[in-house]
């Protein structure tokens, strides 16, 4: 697909005006890009209109000014590029929205990273599903290691675009692309996208792991095994195994189990804190894709004869009310085995 212009820039359309759809529309108004955000909060929508700030989200920091929002989603008609920053739960019925107003084909940039919570599809063949070949150039999936609250900052970020038409995948690197945004390109969809999503139940592991108590030698092990069980379960539905040692593998498991901006390990640390999963569904007000995904993972790979132990305890203890000390105990007790099993 030739990007439509708008005079010289890609017209972009941000749907959500959460951390990180706030994060890459300021990239791509850095960028000097014609972009806009959509949003159905409108405090947020008015908070970045007229302070140029989403307080919410980022308290202190301010945007670029030129970054503007609308929470009329008529917007996306004239849309090149349009970019789904949304929970994983809200991109099949937002896509029917979309595909209704448009006439013409459009990139679709995927950055949610999980999977449907009922058919475990994949975010890319969900839009696929929802928008018409008609109205659908390709999707790109914009994932990587990446915390909202550092890129809204400018600090040093890479992520890749993946995408099965590596030509619109090369297109998104080169409009995302800046002195404090690299973004590489890849075409192994399945695994890149697999990866991203495993790694927030994995995520969630570790903040367990962390309330409890345990130190680095824990988390170190909780990471590399983590590792393993997603490279199982993601080449066994078709990723390549090399995919899971770039960015969208143990890249983003890394900053994921280990950062106070990941949603998914903040949650695990009251899980452990608690030694319980009851506070954390008392008080959680927040999206933590990991939580579905454990689900969506545990049920696929018991269907599909995966071993996936990390995954099944974190399962446990969300939807069973397993003692977390008790599955930490129960993974060190498996039967021993050699180290290397894919």
């Amino acid at each position: 697909m030739t990007l439509r212009k708008a005079g010289n820039k890609v017209k972009a359309v941000v749907v959500g005006s959460g951390s990180w759809g706030t994060g890459l529309a300021q990239v791509l108004c850095d960028n000097n890009e014609d972009v806009m955000i959509y949003g159905n909060c409108e405090s947020e929508i008015r908070d970045i209109n007229e302070n140029h700030q989403n307080a919410k989200y980022f308290a202190g920091v301010e945007l670029n000014p030129a970054l503007k929002a609308t929470t009329d989603i008529q917007v996306v008609k004239d849309a090149d590029v349009i970019v789904l920053s949304i929970p994983t739960i809200a991109v099949e019925s937002v896509c029917k929205e979309i595909d209704a107003l448009l006439d013409h084909k459009v990139v679709v940039v995927n950055t949610s990273k999980g999977f449907h919570p009922e058919t475990f599809d994949r975010m890319s063949d969900v839009i696929r599903r929802n928008i018409s070949a008609e109205h659908l150039s390709s999707v790109v999936s914009l994932i990587g290691p990446s915390h909202a609250e550092e890129v809204v900052i400018r600090m040093l970020t890479t992520i890749c675009a993946v995408s099965q038409k590596e030509a619109d995948a090369q297109k998104i690197q080169k409009l995302f692309s800046n002195d404090y945004l690299r973004i590489y390109t890849g075409t192994d969809e399945i695994g890149s996208e697999i990866g991203v999503a495993v790694k927030n139940a994995i995520a969630l592991a570790s903040g367990v792991l962390y309330g409890l108590g345990y130190g680095d030698n824990t988390r170190a092990a909780l990471i590399t095994r983590g590792l393993m069980e997603m490279t199982r379960y993601g080449v066994a539905l078709g990723g390549k195994k090399e995919t899971f040692m770039g960015l969208t593998g143990i890249g983003d498991l890394i900053v994921t189990c280990t950062s106070k901006h990941s949603r998914n390990f903040q949650a695990g640390y009251d899980i452990g804190k608690h030694n319980s999963a009851k506070y954390f569904w008392d008080n959680n007000t927040k999206t933590v894709e990991g939580v579905r995904t454990a689900k969506a993972v545990h049920e696929n790979a018991k269907r599909l004869g995966i071993d996936m132990p990390i995954v099944n305890e974190i399962y446990q203890v969300l939807f069973e009310d397993k003692n977390p000390e008790d599955s930490a105990r129960d993974l060190m007790l498996r039967d021993l085995k050699s180290e290397i099993n894919f």
